[in-house]
């Protein structure tokens, strides 16, 4: 996947799907998918405009469901060849009229918009899909709108999503967003307690744009060097140890034993095992982590 920036002007036709996708649950999925079918059809290249995540992001506003690194990563696998993802504040105060002209004509040479039904830009997000319409009619822009996708007779939204993670709900969550929840982080220096008792972990600091799955233990897997490892993801602040540092991950891997730290690594949770708690002495902790690995070594049918 190649990106561009707003300086840019693509020669090739796109058809170019729009919105922040800051999870590319299954109802961003399908605005995508529309994009990539149409571009396919129409032999030209499959295109999306979003704004990186990070900059739209504000304390109690919106906890993104992904990072932007994430984010791009999957709009690749689903087939998208050109990326334009840019900061908000540039373009806050850009006109509807503005954004079609400057960024779908001037930049992306985009010949289909898609967007879902719910999709607002322009100046103060004041304009919506049926006024997008309108404006890429005057320039010969092909419109498709996306109905909001509904399962169990409720719509598949960021917030539908972000609920279940904060509630522990990790594994339907991972089911509305199409994959597992999960973050690609650099591996960092914990206290090593881990492993003295056998339990070595891998320790990430959590972004804090990015929404916190509720503390507690879960079930895990993460990508090592091309193969997934089963393990286990304590999330929290480590009552116990009471550390005051940021929300840390930690994983143990089950028999993984070498050394990533400075390493990207990806972990996603697949079943919620318990919230957080705090013991009175370690050895009641180490004994619960190894009840921990136990469970997660039968849920993934690991010996």
């Amino acid at each position: 996947m190649t990106e561009i920036n707003i300086n840019e002007k693509l020669s090739l036709p796109t058809a170019a799907a729009l919105g922040i996708f800051d999870g590319v649950h299954l109802g961003h999925r399908r605005v995508v998918s529309e994009a990539v079918r149409y571009a396919g059809e129409k032999h030209i290249h499959a295109a999306v405009f979003t704004f990186n995540t990070s900059s739209v992001t504000t304390k109690g506003r919106l906890e993104s469901l992904m990072t932007d690194a994430q984010k791009k990563r999957v709009l690749g696998e689903l087939g998208i060849e050109y990326l334009l993802a840019t900061d908000f504040p540039p373009l806050r105060d850009m006109t509807a009229e503005q954004f079609v002209s400057e960024i779908l004509v001037g930049c992306m040479n985009v010949k289909c918009a898609v967007c879902g039904d719910d999709f607002r830009f322009g100046k103060g997000g004041t304009a919506d899909c049926n006024e997008l319409a309108r404006l890429c009619a005057q320039h010969g822009i092909e419109t498709i709108t996306v109905p909001q996708l509904k399962i169990g007779g409720e719509p598949v939204s960021s917030t539908r999503i972000r609920e279940l993670i904060k509630s522990g709900g990790i594994a339907r969550a991972g089911a509305l967003m199409g994959g597992r929840f999960g973050f690609e982080l650099p591996v960092v220096h914990g206290f090593s307690r881990g492993h003295t008792w056998g339990f070595p972990t891998i320790n990430q600091e959590l972004p804090e744009n990015v929404v916190k799955p509720r503390f507690g233990v879960y079930c895990s897997k993460a990508l090592v060097e091309g193969r997934w490892i089963a393990g286990v993801t304590n999330i929290g602040v480590k009552p116990t140890v009471e550390d005051r540092s940021p929300p840390l991950a930690e994983t143990f891997l089950i028999d993984y034993h070498g050394n990533l730290y400075g390493k990207t690594i990806r972990v996603e949770l697949y079943e919620f095992i318990r919230p957080e708690m705090k013991f009175k002495d370690f050895e009641h902790l180490k004994a619960e982590i190894g009840r921990n690995t136990e469970f997660a070594k039968n849920f993934f049918g690991v010996e």
